[in-house]
C-alpha cells in the first residue's frame, strides 16, 4: 500500500443497516467529480512519499470544494419533502458508535448552553423550547455511507431560535457540542435556512434516545453527519470550529 493509499483510507462512521436507497444528488456528485479531477491534477507533480505535501494539497482542494458548495447554496432552495406514506418504517439509528452506546440524557435537568456571539446566553430548558413556534417536516436523511431514509421531524425553526437569543446572524459559523461526545459545525446561511430546525419530536412524539433526545439539529440540505444529536451547547462564532468527522478529513460543507 502506497503512502497515498494509507492517507486516503480515512475512518468511516459505524452505522446500522441502511434504509431506503440513496437518491442521486447530482450537484454533490458533480462537485465530488470536480474535486477528484482537481486532486488528480494537483497530485500529478507531487511526491506522494511526502505525506505532509499530499495532506496539504488535499486539504486545500477540500477547502476549495467547501467554498464552491457555499457559493452554490441558496437560502430559498428547499430539500424535497414527502408524504406520510413514504416514511421509512423503523427509521435507522445512525451515529459514530454502535446502538449499544446510545446515551440516555435526563430531560428534566437538561439545559441548552449558549456561547459566542449571542446577546442572551441564558440556558434553555426543554419546556422553554416548546413554547416557541414549532414546524414539522417529512424529509430524507442522506448518509455519507450511501443510504437514505425518510422521517418525520418537528421542532423549532433554527432561524427563530437564533433571532430569539440575539445571535449575530452575520457570523460565519454555528458549532454544536453533544452529549455523546460528538461535535460539528455549519455555516450561518445553512443555519438560517427555512428547513433547518431544532428537532424535539419524531413522528409526533418526543425524540427517543436513539434519534437524539432531547434535541437534535435536523438540516435536510446537508449529509446526515451534519445533523448532530443530544445537543448540549451551541456556539456562534467567526472562528472555524471543525467537527468530529470533519477534523478527520470529511468535507466540511457537505451540502446536498
Amino acid at each position: 500500500m502506497t503512502p497515498l493509499d494509507r492517507l486516503l483510507r480515512r475512518p468511516r462512521p459505524v452505522l446500522t443497516v441502511p434504509g431506503t436507497p440513496l437518491v442521486r444528488a447530482d450537484r454533490r456528485l458533480f462537485l465530488r467529480g470536480g474535486l477528484v479531477a482537481a486532486g488528480s491534477l494537483a497530485l500529478g507533480g507531487c511526491d506522494i512519499s511526502d505525506n505532509s505535501q499530499v495532506e496539504g494539497i488535499l486539504g486545500g482542494i477540500s477547502r476549495l470544494n467547501d467554498r464552491v458548495q457555499g457559493a452554490l447554496f441558496g437560502g430559498s432552495r428547499l430539500a424535497p419533502t414527502f408524504d406520510v406514506s413514504q416514511i421509512t418504517p423503523d427509521f435507522p439509528f445512525n451515529a459514530s458508535y454502535p446502538a449499544s452506546k446510545i446515551r440516555v440524557i435526563d430531560g428534566s435537568t437538561w439545559k441548552l448552553e449558549l456561547a459566542g456571539l449571542v446577546s442572551d446566553k441564558a440556558p434553555w430548558t426543554l419546556h422553554r423550547l416548546r413554547t416557541l413556534p414549532q414546524e414539522a417536516q417529512i424529509t430524507r436523511h442522506v448518509c455519507v455511507e450511501g443510504w437514505s431514509a425518510i422521517g418525520q421531524w418537528s421542532g423549532v425553526p433554527f432561524r427563530t431560535f437564533l433571532e430569539r437569543i440575539g445571535a449575530d446572524t452575520t457570523a460565519r459559523y454555528v458549532r454544536f457540542a453533544c452529549g455523546d461526545d460528538y461535535w460539528t459545525s455549519i455555516d450561518m446561511p445553512s443555519a438560517l435556512h427555512p428547513q433547518t430546525i431544532l428537532a424535539l419530536d419524531y413522528a409526533g412524539a418526543p425524540l427517543p434516545p436513539k434519534y437524539g433526545f432531547p434535541v437534535k439539529l435536523r438540516i435536510p440540505t446537508k449529509l446526515g453527519f451534519k445533523n448532530p444529536k443530544h445537543i448540549m451547547a451551541i456556539t456562534v462564532t467567526n472562528d472555524y470550529p471543525g467537527g468530529y468527522w470533519e477534523d478527520q478529513g470529511y468535507n466540511w460543507f457537505s451540502g446536498l
